[in-house]
């Protein structure tokens, strides 16, 4: 780890402070902080001065006494690194940077993000830090902007470069490696080139050959490497500049220097020079393509993006782009168009295609006062809105925001690979110095040509990239898979804490449940007609403001049914209520409310009573003093509840409910979708504690809810998840969000997981498994009892084929199908 860094003097906002007794805890708390020379606090403008002294340390004294020092977070795009131990060099350089609190390097994303204490470095800086490193940084911009365009003409730009180098090295390698593999196998071969060049021609010819390939094509590789070597910070380029450029000048000098080598070593390896340098490179032009496919999750995302907006300005329809767009505009949508930014409709309606939103393929009916979502797709009928969230605050914008916060993310298991990685490429070096040097000496004749090349091969081999892609490029395959289904993670580590989740507990209200009552229950007797009752006890609920009644008028409401007027109206609370209607005495309520009117129940009480067992409310329709019928009022169940939860206990887990409901309500929903255990009557501050005390009973805890009132739980439990059609605060709270109202989703974030993890231990399997079993292999360990030597260009080629290897592997996420959803592809 690097040195700590100081600071020299910074003007550092801080936030909290109400007095000077605050001023005084925080100089303390500052000039404790060893290395700090000097702090002082102004109330008025919340700024501390501080002089010298780590910043992290500086930071977390403030904290330490209950107050907020500012700080922000810069996305940077880093452009040049190639493996992990480049990942490693950058972090180390920002976070040795003064004012950097934090730094963390995705290798796939090819970004840095830096968390930094206001006040004390500028991007620029951090920028110019990452130049002197030996890598190039640029700003990132707002998800949608311009720079992702230019990101992306960068990527193909790179891309281009790549494919331009291997066609040219493999124009120069391809005559040079198939004439001397040729002559190696074919002594007429070898008879024809010594009588029509003869051997010393032939091995000038091959000399510029190779030197093309190393220093046009591969030029790329010294500009990194060497430099970095100088620096004492080997990377992968470096690996590739000692192992080419070992073998090119040992050819050299056989070739110019015949006598300087002992007798039996004049040998040259001039195409094993040039076909490291070509294998390399293709494979660097595959893992970049198959890199630009692990993001196309965020590509397709922000091609939903409609480019232009139809606005009213001045009188007119006006097109303009969609930057140009304000809150408050009125935008005109005409149909078979993509809606522009969020918004609230003013006046027509349609069907709007929210697929990309809530994962749900039928179009939903909108109308005046509907909230609508840029990105979305308008399909039949025209209408205006008033815009409320434009740019960035769109909702496709955050989702973008929290797919790449996400996708950036460290995983807890990447602590073991970076690790690993930040000594990996000496310790190589340092392998392949022995293996040169036990070769030198017992190895058999000629043993300074068998000591080169197999030190060469150990250099070529050990490839740190693919350690340095196994987790990043999964997180990012992963996460973008999970925001095309629906699911977002708003903070990658819990990909890693949803898989050892043991249960799952959910809010019943809103989350299991539609959240709104419905009437389920509609018995009328004989004499009576369904739509008579309904329109009757309608128009009385209509003048009450209780859940029950709301439901009942939704109902007749949605079967078309007239209201009719009410006169002599009365409630009596926790009974019922009685009015005149069209000519007839209604009285609606409890059983005990139709007895005290003289009313005989007893016919569907037992009806009654089996309902409320199921958790519904059930309500008596008395007529001119008979009873008429039965209604019953409930939570209806969401149609995907229970499939999801018999899929969460066929993953191994239990499942609970902590509700604020009555518990005859609470089990009887419980009983209805298989529900091991229910918690019910939970005050909501109670919820939190009722998740640890699930954690306790059956060890990790993943909460699902919606409300205000899960929020404490959520933030409590190891994994949060949030319905998205919730509200803000629960899914600020929470670490995944599901984006539609369908359950289904847990289980797609649970298997998304599972399949994510699974898939970066097979990428770490195979980075690190290829390395312990070919170092030896090139190393030459086999060779007493069999023989074996391993060429530096098969080390080559094996080692391209590692990082494609790790990248292809992790791209199949991408075909990821949750359980039960039937596609080509099946899971990964």
């Amino acid at each position: 780890m690097p040195e700590a860094a100081t600071l020299d003097a910074i003007e550092l906002p801080v936030l909290g402070m109400t007095c000077a007794s605050c001023v005084g805890r925080v100089e303390r708390a500052i000039g404790a902080v060893p290395g700090v020379r000097r702090a002082s606090v102004n109330l008025a403008a919340e700024r501390a001065h501080v002089e010298g002294g780590d910043p992290a340390a500086v930071a977390a004294a403030i904290r330490a006494v209950g107050y907020e020092p500012l700080e922000h977070t810069v996305e940077l795009q880093v452009r040049g690194m190639t493996c992990a131990s480049c990942v490693g060099r950058v972090e180390r350089a920002l976070k040795s940077e003064p004012g950097v609190l934090d730094a963390q390097v995705n290798l796939a994303t090819e970004r840095a993000t830096v968390r930094v204490l206001e006040g004390t470095v500028t991007s620029e800086r951090l920028a110019a830090v990452i130049a002197e490193a030996g890598y190039d940084a640029s700003m990132v911009e707002a998800a949608g902007g311009a720079n992702e365009d230019r990101e992306q003409a960068a990527r193909l730009a790179e891309i281009g470069a790549l494919r331009r180098s291997v066609m040219l090295a493999a124009v120069a390698t391809l005559p040079l490696f198939t004439l001397e593999m040729a002559r190696h196998v074919s002594p007429s071969v070898h008879h024809w080139l010594a009588t029509t060049l003869g051997e010393q021609p032939w091995r000038l010819i091959s000399l510029a050959l190779a030197s093309f390939v190393l220093f046009g094509p591969g030029l790329r590789f010294y500009k990194k490497g060497v430099p970095n070597l100088l620096r004492r910070a080997p990377d992968m380029n470096s690996l590739v500049v000692l192992g080419a450029t070992a073998a090119w000048a040992y050819s050299l000098v056989a070739t110019l220097f015949p006598r300087a080598l002992p007798a039996g070593t004049n040998n040259v390896y001039y195409e094993a020079a040039a076909v490291i340098v070509t294998l390399i490179l293709l494979g660097r032009w595959f893992e970049a393509r198959a890199k630009g496919r692990t993001s196309e999750a965020i590509k397709r995302l922000l091609h939903l993006q409609a480019k232009t907006a139809r606005v009213q300005r001045g009188g007119e329809d006006v097109e303009v782009p969609i930057e140009a767009v304000r809150p408050g505009d009125l935008v005109i949508v005409r149909p078979g168009e993509r809606i522009p930014v969020d918004g609230e409709i003013l006046d027509g309606g349609s069907f709007v295609d929210e697929s990309m939103i809530t994962g749900e393929a039928m179009p939903v009916e909108k109308g005046p006062g509907a909230v609508v979502v840029g990105g979305t797709v308008n399909k039949t009928g025209a209408f205006r809105f008033r815009a409320t969230k434009v740019g960035a605050d769109t909702l496709l914008a955050q989702i973008v925001r929290m797919v790449e916060q996400a996708q950036g993310a460290k995983l807890p298991i990447q602590a073991l690979v970076d690790q690993v990685t930040a000594f990996f490429v000496p310790v190589v070096i340092a392998l392949a110095a022995l293996t040169f040097g036990v070769w030198l000496v017992f190895g058999p004749a000629p043993a300074l040509g068998l000591a080169l090349v197999n030190a060469v091969a150990v250099l070529i081999i050990a490839c740190p990239c693919a350690m340095g892609l196994a987790t990043p490029t999964s997180i990012m395959v992963g996460t973008g898979r999970a925001a095309e289904l629906g699911v977002l993670f708003r903070r990658g580590e819990s990909l890693q804490a949803l898989r050892d989740v043991k249960a799952v507990v959910f809010d019943k209200t809103g989350t299991l449940t539609l959240g709104r009552p419905a009437l389920t229950t509609l018995q009328v007797l004989e004499g009576y007609e369904e739509n008579e009752i309904l329109a009757a006890a309608a128009s009385v609920e209509n003048l009450s403001e209780h859940p029950i009644g709301e439901a009942i008028v939704s109902e007749a409401r949605r079967r078309g049914l007239p209201l009719h007027p009410v006169t002599d109206f009365q409630a009596t609370p926790g009974f019922g209520v009685t009015a005149a209607v069209a000519g007839h005495d209604l009285v609606i309520g409890a059983g005990r409310h139709l007895q005290a009117a003289g009313i005989d129940v007893s016919s569907l009480s037992d009806r009654a009573d089996a309902l409320a067992d199921a958790g519904e409310s059930p309500l008596f329709v008395g007529i001119d003093g008979r009873l008429a019928g039965l209604l019953a009022v409930a939570d209806p169940i969401k149609p995907t509840s229970a499939e999801a939860i018999a899929a969460l206990h066929k993953l191994g887990l239990k499942v609970a409910i902590v509700t604020g409901d009555h518990h005859r309500t609470a089990a009887a929903v419980a009983r209805a979708l298989g529900v091991d255990e229910v918690l019910a009557d939970v005050l909501p501050d109670g919820k939190a504690r009722a998740v640890v005390r699930l954690r306790e009973r059956y060890g990790a805890v993943a909460f699902v809810g919606d409300g205000v009132n899960d929020a404490p739980a959520l933030a409590t439990a190891e994994v949060g998840i949030a319905m998205g059609q919730g509200t803000d605060i629960a899914i600020e709270s929470a670490d995944v969000v599901l984006m539609g109202g369908d359950l289904t989703g847990v289980v797609t974030a649970l298997g998304l997981s599972r399949a994510t993890l699974r898939n970066i231990r097979q990428n770490l399997g195979w980075a690190f498994g290829y390395n312990v079993v070919l170092i030896p292999l090139a190393a030459g360990v086999l060779y007493p009892a069999f023989g074996w030597l391993l060429s530096p260009m098969l080390a080559a080629g094996a080692m391209a084929l590692s990082s494609i290897s790790v990248l292809t592997n992790a791209l199949r996420l991408r075909r990821y199908r949750p359980p039960g959803i039937s596609a080509a592809g099946g899971t990964a």
